[in-house]
């Protein structure tokens, strides 16, 4: 059982529910700290008065009341236990009882200090408390000794019990702190207390009896104050990465404040000098420097309270734009400008050469269609150069005879599609069209296949026989390529046809009448080969009536472009792509000579798009897939009469775009263009304006 001193026990104010009067609020001027309720003359809740207003009203009185179920009773004739302590820790007050009626009340401060001071059992009880809480807890008395402590205070402290119980309160704890203390009243919380290797977190408090009779120590081990330091240090290792992040990145970072001050730069801080050092201009106003690009999109940001961008350019032409982010507090006051640079001026010229691409490109598409609208013929023929508009006229004339054709011309220049284009154009395109390589069938299979066999003509041969190519094209139009490797055997047989309009086939001797057009095409000299005596003359002229000669594609160069679109487009169709060709890559295609003609600009095409990376196919990029040769083979090609001083200036031009292309500095272009650098650089700057 606890003896408590009188002196300790506090009255008790009591404030009557059923007839109130004014006398509570005089008790509460007085500075009364408690008051009791009571209703039916039974004490059911209390008020804490530190900290009200002396005119308080009755109802905001009531609001603040705290249930008397939730406070501890001690009562004289009860042991005290450890949940009793626990609990008087939890309140304010403890109610002290005699009987059955309350007679004061005790101050958890005071009754904690009584529990000290006695010997007995309360004092293990408060032992056992103490060691029951994971704090440590020291009690200091008015004569400035520790007067009490827990184990788990000393582990905290890393001191023995006889170093610190009984001792010194000054040479344990910051004397300072102490001392103020007991000189003001007040509690000093979160005093981080280092020494050596201890560091722990002191919490000091008043025990107050109308004065300070005593302060209460609270000790928290640092588990807390060392990650508040491992933040720390992660903070700083942050702000290191951060530094690292923004040095890498591409665009290069300023951080100014509501006035412009620069916080902090990037490490590849841009100046419009480029002289200026990044820990040159922090701290210093942007408004103030000249030669640092931002102050404009910062005065923008202020202005309009959101982001903004601009494009400036910096003292050494370079085009740069200026992005301002803004950054607001949590009063939503612009406290912060995040400005990005970044440096466009590539983009800007590759913008340019991407905008003259999809222009050249929208160009020759239009062209393509007007090519493909006309609604006479030659819509798969893909023109504009004189020289094939030409051939076109011829096929547009022949479209109401059926004459015997000659279709020369070189590897790959169309001539089977020029032959179809006969047949579609003329006036038997209802009628079949068969086509037939002289040059792929062996002689003595290329006879049966031309004039067909009866049943029985030779070992192997169809039981039903099998009509030629000539019976199966009767009223239509039989096309002969390469028909230079026709034998001369079969040379004969082919002359009588077209002489007697008749056919017979191999093991007959019956003849079939035949009404068939010839078209035959060559990628050799014919002439040649009938005065080397390897093609019959007579033959000749008779397949010579109609000659149509398709010029080389290195002949008509300016039909490249559209034939080279036309692959591309034929290409992203297929594969679901969006390649173009750069202007200057059109050059490159325009300067080659295409040996193998269309046939290789097709697949020269089909390669650049299988092996490109990038949709803008650029110069450098394909030039490597045409083989220029060391030295140059071909001269070139002027396909109209223009005056001398403009061709010039466009062959000038040419090399000048070409070299500029190939070697990227005026100096190596010189050098491989012979001339002088500053011609070089004159031209192409003349180039680039009138471009």
């Amino acid at each position: 059982m606890l003896n408590i001193a009188t002196e300790k026990i506090k009255p008790i104010y009591r404030v009557n529910m059923d007839t109130p009067t004014a006398e509570w609020q005089n008790y509460i001027k007085e500075g009364i700290p408690f008051l009791f309720l009571e209703k039916n003359e039974h004490l059911y809740a209390y008020v804490e008065t530190i900290g009200l207003e002396e005119n308080i009203s009755f109802e905001d009185l009531k609001n603040k009341a705290i249930s008397l179920d939730l406070v501890g009773v001690l009562k004289n004739s009860e042991s005290i236990s450890l949940p009793f302590i626990f609990q008087t820790l939890g309140d304010p007050i403890t109610l002290i009882k005699e009987s059955a009626n309350f007679t004061g009340y005790i101050r958890r401060e005071d009754l904690l200090v009584e529990l000290l001071r006695q010997e007995g059992t309360n004092t293990n009880l408060v032992k056992v408390m103490l060691a029951s809480i994971p704090m440590g807890v020291f009690v200091i008395d008015h004569n400035r000794q520790v007067v009490s402590g827990n184990e788990a205070g000393l582990q905290m402290m890393k001191q023995p019990a006889e170093d610190v119980i009984n001792q010194d309160a000054d040479s344990v704890f910051n004397k300072e702190s102490i001392d103020y203390v007991f000189s003001t009243a007040k509690a000093l919380l979160n005093q981080i207390h280092i020494k050596d290797d201890l560091g722990v977190l002191l919490d000091y408090s008043p025990l107050l009896d109308g004065e300070v009779e005593g302060v209460m120590v609270i000790v928290q081990d640092l588990p807390k104050v060392e990650e508040m330091a491992m933040e720390i240090e992660y903070v700083k290792d942050l702000n290191t990465d951060l530094n690292a992040i923004l040095a890498s990145l591409y665009d290069e970072i300023l951080v100014v404040d509501y006035e412009g001050t620069i916080l902090r730069s990037s490490e590849n801080f841009l100046s419009s000098t480029e002289g200026t050092l990044p820990e040159e201009v922090v701290g210093k106003n942007i408004f103030d420097l000249e030669d640092v690009i931002g102050s404009s999109v910062v005065r923008l940001v202020k202005e309009k309270r959101k982001k903004a961008s601009i494009v400036q350019e910096t003292l050494t032409g370079k085009n740069v734009m200026a992005t301002g982010n803004p950054v607001f507090n949590e009063t939503n006051q612009l406290y912060r400008i995040v400005i990005a640079l970044r440096d466009i001026t590539e983009t800007t010229k590759l913008k340019g050469e991407l905008d003259a691409t999809k222009q050249l490109t929208k160009e020759y598409k239009k062209e393509l269609d007007t090519l493909k609208n006309k609604e006479s013929f030659g819509k798969e023929v893909i023109y504009r150069s004189e020289k094939m508009n030409k051939v076109m006229l011829q096929i547009e004339k022949l479209a109401e005879f059926h004459s015997t054709v000659m279709i020369l011309g070189e590897s790959g220049v169309g001539k089977d599609l020029i032959s179809k284009m006969i047949h579609q154009q003329g006036n038997r395109a209802e009628n079949p069209y068969l086509a037939l390589n002289c040059g792929a069938i062996p002689e003595d299979l290329l006879e049966s296949e031309l004039f067909g066999y009866v049943k029985g003509a030779f070992t192997g041969a169809d039981q039903e026989g099998k009509m030629g190519y000539f019976e199966q094209a009767n009223g239509g139009v039989l096309f002969l390529d390469e028909i230079s490797e026709l034998p001369s055997r079969l040379q004969v047989k082919l002359l009588r046809v077209l002489q007697e309009q008749e056919i017979t086939p191999v093991g007959s001797t019956k003849t079939i009448p035949v009404d068939v057009q010839i078209i035959t095409a060559s990628n050799k000299d014919m002439e040649k080969l009938v005065q080397e005596d390897k093609f019959r003359e007579d033959l000749f002229y008779r397949i010579h009536v109609i000659p149509i000669t398709i010029p080389p594609l290195r002949e008509r160069s300016e039909d490249i472009p559209l034939l080279a679109y036309h692959f591309i487009e034929q290409m992203n169709e297929k594969y679901n792509k969006q390649y173009h060709l750069a202007p200057e890559a059109v050059n490159v295609l325009e300067a080659y000579s295409w040996p193998g003609n269309i046939r290789e600009l097709q697949n020269v095409i089909e390669r650049i798009i299988v092996f490109a990376d990038e949709e803008i196919l650029t110069a450098d990029f394909v030039s490597p897939f045409m083989h220029f040769d060391q030295k140059r083979s071909t001269k070139p090609i002027i396909s109209e009469v223009i005056p001398l001083k403009e061709a010039k200036d466009l062959v000038e031009e040419q090399l000048i775009k070409l070299a500029i292309e190939k070697f990227g500095t005026t100096t190596k272009a010189a050098q491989a263009l012979k001339i002088n650098q500053s011609t070089v650089s004159r031209k192409y700057k003349k180039v680039l304006q009138e471009k």
